[in-house]
């Protein structure tokens, strides 16, 4: 594929073939956002306070990893560029981790938490082998932040086309694979998922390239990248409304299974797909599932429109804004308001889908600007301790809801007692609703308009006609 004479388009094939990553990734992410807790629960059969235990530990040992990855790539020089050499190795190792951390052997308890901490870990450590550098190469595929914003809409398209994918196929898959039994189903359905992850990552590493280059004079040292990092004041607003934010996704999107199967469990309704009857556990997740990733999907698709209308801040403050009182109000349903139910969580993945296209978005100026101002890039560092906060936050959200489900009693596949079923209904509304309200106010004061991003494009552009060259950009494809 031929780069474009301009080097801040991008053809929307290659777009496309960015995006398939991000439906690599998230066909595994989903899986570990949605069913990880409950298969752990319910199917692999340890205590919730052990799985939220290996959670924290696990997620921050992963997110310490983060950055180290992001400083690793940023050094990296091959043919291939910087990032896109990781989708190519990582991708079938990547894959086999992940039906390894889905297989459960024949062994006891304490056999089994030791297994699950050797998968776990091994899978994360992985995931951010391939992520890390697929995540950084959005701030190096073009030097516009227009353009930018528009990837990264292509990038969640794709996120949340895989969660609609998982969440809609999972559980049947599973129960058809494994012929009743879903130890097995989940490990055969996570072969299926490898294969598929594998080769999208092989279509982004062949029909992507990076275009904004480091100056061939920059000589990279790890502590000042550190500190150009730590001084990056737009960066540290968005650092610190990130893991709040997460925790607002988190912890509802790690409880949600569970809601669904012993809160709501059994309802006599028309559900699409499947018309009238009486509906369990599979059928009301599958549709709630597809209820939110479509309108994750319409928000995907117009907030690009939007942002450059209003600007990115401002977007993100309305939509979250929607999407808060939208999870709140989950607090106050009963079981049989599965329509409500449906409403809600499409107009709150509605709104709130889109806020992670913004989100890596702003992350992607605060790299450019870090560029422009230091006349240095260290994009991979950048990228890699956002996403180590975002881990952090899963970390936390994680071990909160396993924690929570042993402390009030819950028992697998039983029904549960009502302090139980009121943690689940919290989980679901109040404490994340909590957790989105501290986002908003955080990211209220992040300082990077599109005035401001416009200003710098035009510095930068004035340097080059002078013969200075820029740090952040316009050099020929890696």
């Amino acid at each position: 594929m031929k780069p474009a004479a301009d080097p801040g388009r991008v053809s929307l094939p290659e777009k496309l073939a960015y995006g398939a990553g991000d439906f690599a990734s998230c066909l595994y992410w989903a899986a570990f956002g949605s069913f990880l807790l409950k298969f752990y629960t319910d199917v692999f059969g340890i205590a919730g306070a052990a799985a939220g235990t290996l959670f924290l530990f696990a997620r921050i040992w992963d997110g310490v990893n983060d950055p180290l990855l992001g400083a690793i790539a940023d050094r990296t020089r091959t043919r291939w560029g910087q990032f896109r050499p990781y989708l190519l190795f990582g991708a079938v190792p990547f894959a086999i981790a992940g039906v390894l951390l889905f297989t459960t052997p024949d062994l006891d308890t304490q056999g089994k938490i030791v297994w699950a901490w050797i998968t776990y870990n091994l899978m994360m450590m992985l995931y951010t082998a391939v992520n890390i550098p697929y995540t950084a190469l959005l701030g190096t595929i073009s030097s516009s932040s227009i353009e930018r914003t528009s990837i990264s809409s292509v990038k969640f398209l794709f996120a949340f086309g895989a969660g609609l994918v998982v969440k809609a196929t999972l559980p049947f898959l599973t129960e058809a694979l494994g012929g009743g039994d879903l130890r097995r189903g989940y490990e055969l359905t996570f072969v299926i998922y490898g294969a598929v992850a594998a080769a999208l990552f092989f279509v982004t590493f062949a029909f992507t390239r990076q275009r904004v280059t480091p100056p061939p004079a920059q000589r990279t040292r790890l502590l000042r990248d550190l500190g150009d990092l730590v001084t990056n004041g737009p960066w540290l607003v968005l650092l610190a409304s990130t893991v709040p934010f997460i925790l607002f996704v988190a912890i509802r999107g790690t409880i949600t299974a569970h809601y669904i199967d012993y809160y709501v469990g059994e309802q006599t309704t028309w559900l699409p797909g499947f018309g009238a009857g009486t509906w369990g556990y599979k059928e009301l997740f599958a549709v709630f599932g597809v209820a939110g990733d479509v309108g994750s999907i319409l928000g995907v698709l117009l907030v690009t429109a939007v942002a450059r209308r209003l600007g990115k801040k401002t977007t993100f403050l309305a939509l979250m804004s929607c999407s808060i009182l939208a999870t709140l109000a989950f607090r106050w349903l009963r079981p049989d308001q599965i329509w409500i139910m449906l409403a809600l969580q499409f107009v709150g993945s509605m709104t709130g889908g889109p806020l992670s296209v913004i989100l890596w978005a702003m992350y992607a100026d605060c790299a450019y600007y870090s560029g422009c101002k230091r006349g240095r890039l260290a994009t991979g560092l950048v990228f890699s301790s956002s996403t180590m906060s975002q881990k952090f936050g899963w970390a936390v959200g994680g071990f909160y809801a396993g924690k929570l489900l042993s402390a009030t009693g819950y028992v697998p596949n039983a029904e549960q007692p009502a302090e139980v079923l009121d943690a689940m209904r919290a989980m679901m509304g109040v404490t994340p609703a909590a957790f989105g309200l501290v986002a908003l106010l955080v990211i209220a004061v992040f300082p990077l308009t599109e005035r401001r991003i416009a200003q710098l494009e035009a510095e930068l552009a004035a340097r080059r006609g002078a013969g200075a060259g820029g740090a952040a950009g316009g050099a020929a494809p890696a």
